[in-house]
């Protein structure tokens, strides 16, 4: 028989003595991404070049493009703002996760044809990024063998600017997906839509399951509307946001279901996907702190030695990762080291550690932008077990901030992060939802119609 839907009632009208905390908070922060944005310009206009293809804070210069597609992400919008909040609450809890993916794949195509029809295919079509690159790989044993031998600058056969900056994961996931026929700017473009999307139900679970259904479902349509989705149509990094989302919810259920086999097998399919991860992107290295997070979590229920148990079982899996590209010729701490030489004998590497304090600071403005005012407004009021996931992201972006490595393209950068922030919203009152997802999705609509981003 089939389970009735679920209704979840808002929560009762009380005053509301959080809104000008909120308010406050919201301020503050577009306050400093406008500092920011003030200086970049003011370092750029003093002869400094930031290499964001003139912008200040995010990628892309500013050009109004202001066409009759934006009325497609326009309305995308206002279905979600209108109708998000009670679907979210009413429908069964299986159709709620998928229509959260439909909706933030259409949120995200919405966006992006704003800016023209060809745009989903046209970013996987440049010459940085990796499908240039999927005919120069034949044999896949010495294609991770030799790989290395072309990331450094001026080596032979250099390979473009995304795949030398990546170990050699993020080529190959394009590659297996020309090989099964699925070849080209399209199909590469689906597959980090499809990667952007698959996340939003993959932290609704987590959700769930470190705090409760409510909590989830009043998540679901900031989660949809995030403007980090301008970026999600189409950057490589979409793709990654959802491997890494699914290897830390299938670790947050092994630790809610441990001691059992179902909650061990969960833990071991998690860590795989955190340990392709790890080949996929050298910064998803810090998505460890989330991993971590929603294990120890559980602590009170599993104790040490059970907490113990399911770190190690999930080590196991990003273990057998590691083992079949090492034996396949890729090592992955050699790796790491020549990319880091290779960033630092870039073209632009020079120029941005010129203004390395003020890219800690714009590599946050970014993540701020990309993350929106609803999220800001969240952290205010997060309280319980549920904070833990924005702060485990927010210790993961501080500690690729500081290594130096991430200097600018941090909108993208951090979507794998991003994503992991959106719980805040949560604490959200119910009556002030519309609002929120409004100032999200206006945001969003004036970045995609005023920035000409690459991605």
């Amino acid at each position: 028989m089939t389970p009735a839907p679920v209704e979840v009632d808002p929560e009762p009208t009380a005053p509301d003595r959080g809104r000008t905390a909120r308010g406050l908070a919201v301020a503050l922060t577009a306050l400093f991404v406008l500092v920011v944005w003030l200086t970049g310009r003011e370092i750029t206009r003093g002869g400094g070049n930031l290499h964001l293809r003139d912008g200040y804070v995010v990628v892309g210069p500013f050009d109004v493009v202001l066409s009759p597609r934006v009325l497609l992400a326009v309305a995308v919008a206002a279905a979600i703002v209108l109708w998000g909040p009670a679907l979210a609450r009413r429908l069964r809890w299986r159709t709620l996760l998928a229509a959260s993916t439909v909706g933030a794949a259409a949120w995200a195509v919405a966006l992006a044809v704003s800016s023209g029809w060809g745009r989903l295919a046209e970013p996987m079509a440049s010459e940085h990024e990796y499908v240039v690159e999927v005919d120069r790989v034949q044999d896949l044993s010495t294609f991770l063998s030799t790989f290395i031998d072309s990331v450094p600058v001026g080596s032979p056969g250099q390979w473009a600017t995304h795949v030398s900056g990546h170990p050699p994961g993020a080529l190959l996931a394009f590659v297996l997906l020309d090989r099964i026929g699925l070849g080209g700017p399209g199909w590469a473009a689906v597959l980090c839509i499809a990667g952007g999307a698959l996340a939003v139900p993959a932290v609704l679970v987590a959700v769930r399951v470190l705090a409760d259904e409510t909590a989830a479902r009043t998540v679901a349509p900031f989660a949809v509307l995030v403007p980090a989705a301008v970026w999600i149509a189409t950057s490589a990094d979409a793709f990654f946001a959802g491997v890494t989302a699914w290897g830390v919810t299938l670790l947050a259920l092994a630790a809610a279901r441990a001691p059992s086999r179902t909650g061990y097998a969960q833990a071991l399919a998690g860590g795989v996907l955190l340990g392709l991860s790890l080949y996929l992107s050298f910064g998803l290295t810090a998505a460890g702190l989330l991993a971590l997070t929603v294990v120890l979590l559980q602590r009170a229920r599993l104790g040490w030695p059970g907490v113990v148990r399911v770190l190690t079982v999930a080590a196991v899996g990003v273990l057998v990762v590691a083992a079949l590209f090492t034996l396949g010729g890729y090592w992955w701490f050699e790796g790491i080291g020549v990319v880091a030489e290779r960033v630092r004998d870039g073209a632009a590497y020079d120029d941005r550690a010129a203004q390395s304090t003020w890219f800690l600071a714009g590599n946050l403005a970014a993540g701020a932008i990309a993350a929106g005012p609803a999220v800001v407004a969240g952290l205010v009021g997060i309280r319980g077990r549920l904070m833990w996931l924005p702060l485990a992201s927010l210790a993961g972006m501080l500690v690729s901030n500081f290594s130096g490595l991430v200097l600018g393209e941090a909108e993208r950068i951090w979507l794998p992060f991003v994503v992991w922030l959106l719980p805040a919203t949560a604490s959200l009152p119910a009556r002030s939802h519309r609002f929120w997802l409004t100032l999200s999705a206006l945001l969003a609509i004036a970045v995609e119609v005023t920035v000409r981003t690459p991605w």
